[in-house]
């Protein structure tokens, strides 16, 4: 037994061990060994994938217990990626959990503590499965335990019909799935990944299982319009829990579709491309715009991660477009980009919901209008929280800031495409790249400011004291690894060429060396970047500063005195810069966009309208989409269940006769139809 099947079982042990500790008591032993099933069973997957991505022969794990037919986890290069996003999640997720869980009921800590472990389970599983029946089955599994997280806090508003959205889309989305891998394969879904390869598809087959797949996956990515469940499922899901549903859960979608497009059936037409780079650029506008207004800290980071998938899409859809015109240099780079970004996104979004799950237990509130000063009162959190909001914001040195530098060059480098459908959509995916980094920057500057600076706006802020040890611990192993990220794509970025160049038409991504902490191999006209000399530019200039600051600061005379209140002699609350107000300007530029729905109220006094007792103003911004295109369908899915009652009748009779004639109807047809 190999090294690479030892940990592929200690990590199902592991995890396996937690949920059973997990369900058995609510106590500290049993929060401490379910979250530390979690933490090793995590290490333990992230070593899996290291070993694989270092050589390592590969693990084979076939079960045979379900329905005769054997379930077959055969990990490679590709699944070995994502195993290791996975583990650098779940790990940190692990240690989390236990302070976590501390302030949590009996009940709720034990369907939190379970369903973070089968969770894992199923996302280490997935990324391992060898054939379409394997995939289907675990994928279904992953989903089930992410929506017994969404009802792990039961009590909390909206958690309910957030469920009730998320197995709606999801299970439209397994539909896709299964219809997509049917015709793949031919109906034979039991057939492994390497015998689909082998097979050649028509045309028209083979855009249908590029539609399908891109429904089936983009579902679970969350990319727009397919975003609905997002927004609804993160708010009520436990924090660390929401960082592994956006880290993890929405990389599967991405999982998928790089699997399918790059593997399974590559070499598609160049529409393919163009409808992903489109869709991703849609995504991540709209996610940005969507998240400036929002006031609750958690559905904030929530639409963020639709804006950050949009980006990873953007760099699929670009791969794939360029492939499609024989640009292999420029395909492999946007590719090694969109995964470059994958783990990237995992490790920031999973620290901001962490940070985000702090704060909510200190306060208990997710209403960032009812917070702020908590830097004072939460200082490691605070710290944390702007690590994340910086590599979120695309800032050097850190990660974000290496992964989309890598899309920026690839999309530039899809200007060498002689197509003038691709030489307009280039321009504009560029564009709104830069732009929705902008946005995203501004936002960060509302949500770390309104939360954490100033004075408290409220008694909750005012008491709030710092989150337990293992938070702080795990919030501090994502910080590193934004940082390590950050400094070290000259390493990552090779990394992930060689895991592409085996793939159909992405030879050009072994070529991605790195030369004196340079990124090297470059396709021609494109920039080059070294982390490591950005990061001394900024620290010596830093120190630059601090040192002017030091010889110059002893000359002036500096006056320290209270912030000037509009003529009251003492602050308050009421005095600071708001949420809304930080939102508004944008929210007018965009207005067309957001559509808001506005009420103005004045209360004027009884004895005359020339004195006015108080101005109510309230502004509403509802999801476009959702108006548009989901309450009509909610609308006719309530009329048609409507209708259907009529045969309802409560008569077991009725029913026996529902029942024959549906019986004769099928023998009907078996008898005539060919």
């Amino acid at each position: 037994m190999t090294v690479a099947d030892l940990l592929l079982r200690a990590t199902i042990a592991a995890y396996v061990t937690g949920v059973a500790a997990a369900l058995v008591t609510s106590r500290p032993i049993g929060r401490f060994l379910g979250a530390a099933g979690t933490a090793l069973g995590s290490g333990a997957a992230l070593a899996l994938g290291g070993a694989i991505l270092a050589g390592a022969r590969a693990p084979q794990l076939i079960v045979s217990s379900f329905a005769f037919t054997p379930l077959i986890f055969r990990p490679d290069a590709l699944g070995a990626f994502f195993l290791v996003t996975v583990g650098i999640v779940g790990v940190a997720a692990g240690v989390y959990g236990f302070g976590y869980s501390g302030g949590l009921h009996g009940g709720s800590v034990k369907a939190m503590g379970a369903g973070i472990n089968v969770l894992l389970l199923t996302l280490a599983l997935q990324v391992m499965a060898d054939n379409p029946l394997t995939f289907l089955f675990v994928w279904e599994a992953m989903s089930l335990a992410a929506c017994l997280l969404i009802l792990a806090e039961p009590d909390q508003r909206g958690a309910v019909s957030a469920a009730n959205w998320y197995l709606g889309v999801m299970h439209v989305g397994f539909a896709a799935l299964v219809a997509m891998f049917f015709f793949l394969s031919g109906g034979q879904l039991v057939a492994s990944f390497a015998d689909l390869r082998a097979v050649s598809l028509p045309g028209g087959v083979r855009d249908a299982v590029f539609v399908l797949a891109l429904a089936g996956f983009g579902s679970k990515a969350g990319i727009i319009p397919l975003h609905v469940w997002l927004p609804r499922a993160h708010p009520v899901a436990p924090s660390h829990g929401s960082a592994l549903m956006s880290g993890v859960v929405l990389k599967m979608g991405v999982y998928g579709i790089v699997r399918v497009t790059f593997d399974l059936i590559p070499g598609g037409p160049a529409w393919w491309g163009m409808v992903v780079l489109a869709l991703g650029t849609l995504s991540a506008l709209l996610g940005v715009l969507y998240a400036l207004m929002q006031h609750d800290l958690k559905r904030l980071l929530a639409y963020h991660s639709i804006e950050n998938v949009g980006i990873i899409f953007m760099g699929i859809g670009a791969a794939l477009l360029c492939r499609s015109y024989g640009l292999s240099g420029v395909a492999a780079l946007a590719l090694v980009a969109a995964l470059f970004h994958t783990i990237n996104h995992a490790c920031f979004k999973g620290l901001l919901f962490l940070c985000a799950g702090a704060v909510v237990r200190a306060t208990g509130t997710r209403n960032i209008e009812h917070l702020g000063g908590l830097i004072r009162r939460m200082p490691q959190t605070a710290f944390a929280f702007l690590i994340g909001s910086a590599a979120i914001s695309a800032l050097p040195p850190l990660n974000g800031f290496a992964s989309e530098w890598l899309l920026f060059q690839s999309l530039l480098g899809g200007a060498n495409v002689r197509s003038s459908a691709v030489a307009i959509l280039m321009p504009i995916a560029v564009g709104l790249l830069a732009l929705t980094s902008g946005l995203a920057a501004v936002c960060f500057v509302k949500a770390f400011g309104i939360t954490f600076l100033a004075i408290p706006r409220s008694p909750a802020a005012e008491a709030a004291v710092e989150a337990p040890r293992s938070m702080r611990v795990a919030m501090t192993m994502l910080v590193l690894a934004c940082v390590a990220l950050g400094l070290g794509p000259f390493l990552v970025v090779p990394a992930i060429g060689r895991i592409l160049a085996p793939l159909p038409g992405l030879a050009a991504a072994a070529e991605l060396r790195t030369s004196r902490g340079f990124i090297a191999g470059m396709p021609p006209g494109l920039g080059t970047m070294s982390a490591p000399a950005v990061a001394f530019a900024l620290m010596t200039l830093m120190l630059l500063v601090l040192v002017l600051l030091r010889v110059f600061a002893s000359r002036l005379r500096i006056r320290r005195a209270e912030t000037w209140g509009c003529g009251r002699l003492v602050q308050t609350p009421r005095m600071q810069y708001t949420a809304t107000a930080f939102a508004e300007p944008l929210k007018r530029v965009f207005a067309e966009l957001y559509r808001p729905t506005e009420d103005l109220t004045v209360d004027v006094h009884p004895d005359s309208k020339y004195f006015i007792r108080r101005i109510t103003y309230e502004s509403r911004i509802g999801p476009l989409l959702e108006r548009l295109v989901y309450e009509p369908i909610v609308a006719a899915v309530h009329r048609v269940a409507g209708a259907a009652r009529s045969v309802q009748g409560g008569s077991v009779h009725l029913y026996l006769l529902y029942m024959c004639a549906a019986l004769v109807a099928l023998l009907l047809a078996a008898r005539w139809l060919p």
